[in-house]
């Protein structure tokens, strides 16, 4: 990733590779992070975007390779400090049963609290913050089963911010959201890029990575195929040869920023219509 000189690094990931059950997951992955950056993680599904997302976080432990966190080796970090440093916020929230809202929220202050420490009123409003944030203050009191899924998930997000992160690794974090929620939360996090986190979060929809996103990072089975601005990356040949379709790539009239209009699978035959009006499939 190019980063300019002044702009430390907060995340950096050099040829890390992990696999299970002889099943290559990462194969040599590299990816870096300047603070303040917002980088997107694109592909197919399968191409290591999740796996390499818990790698960054230290859930899962990378078998070559090293993965550095503002200039410190994450596997020299305890947990407490790399959750002090870093926040991870799941593709899938997590059924915890029984705790409500805030009080998941509130678990987000864990990693600020000394041993046998409670909260404080501070951690009090920090958390309450994170809601508002969110727009999750009137899921408070309810239990997280009585939430959707979507709910639930900015729920999530809420703890995670509740942390204070300086790092927000974020796995398709619009993937159970409407419409309205999808712009709200990646503009709250593009946001919160601007004002010095960094974020790496990956992301199947093209426009919205493109929109939102400085840096994007192709992956397909557990490889980088290419990485740079979204507008370097999200070229029609680049699209075809990741996902498999044909696109065309303009300028949106209304935000200026980069669309994508998915046309057809690649190999999609090529519809002809014969003298009587009849639509057939060409090559058939």
């Amino acid at each position: 990733m190019t980063m300019n000189g002044n702009t430390p690094t907060a995340v950096d990931a050099r040829a890390v590779s992990f696999s299970v059950e002889a099943k290559t997951l990462l194969d040599g992955v590299d990816v870096r992070a300047g603070r303040g950056h917002f980088v997107g993680l694109i592909g197919p599904n399968g191409a290591g975007k999740s796996t390499l997302l818990r790698t960054l976080s230290g859930i899962l432990r990378h078998q070559e390779g090293a993965v550095s966190l503002e200039g410190r080796d994450l596997e020299s970090l305890p947990a407490r400090d790399v959750a002090a440093i870093l926040a991870l916020v799941p593709q899938l929230a997590p059924y915890t049963q029984g705790f409500t809202a805030f009080e998941l929220v509130l678990m987000g202050r864990y990693p600020h609290l000394g041993r046998f420490q409670v909260e404080s009123q501070t951690d009090d409003r920090i958390a309450r913050e994170a809601m508002r944030l969110t727009e999750t203050e009137d899921f408070g009191p309810r239990t997280l089963e009585t939430l959707s899924g979507g709910e639930r998930q900015r729920v999530f997000l809420a703890r995670a911010l509740a942390q204070q992160p300086r790092i927000l690794l974020l796995d398709e974090p619009t993937s159970n959201l409407d419409i309205l929620h999808q712009l709200t939360i990646l503009g709250l996090v593009r946001r919160l890029v601007d004002g010095g986190l960094t974020a790496i979060a990956a992301i199947h929809d093209l426009n919205l990575a493109a929109r939102y996103c400085d840096h994007l990072v192709v992956l397909s089975e557990g490889r980088v195929v290419t990485e740079g601005s979204p507008e370097e990356v999200l070229q029609p040949e680049t699209i075809e040869a990741a996902f498999g379709v044909r696109s065309a790539v303009y300028r949106e009239p209304v935000t200026g920023a980069l669309a994508i209009s998915l046309i057809e699978p690649a190999e999609e035959p090529v519809a002809a219509t014969n003298g009587n009006g009849v639509t057939s499939a060409a090559g058939r």
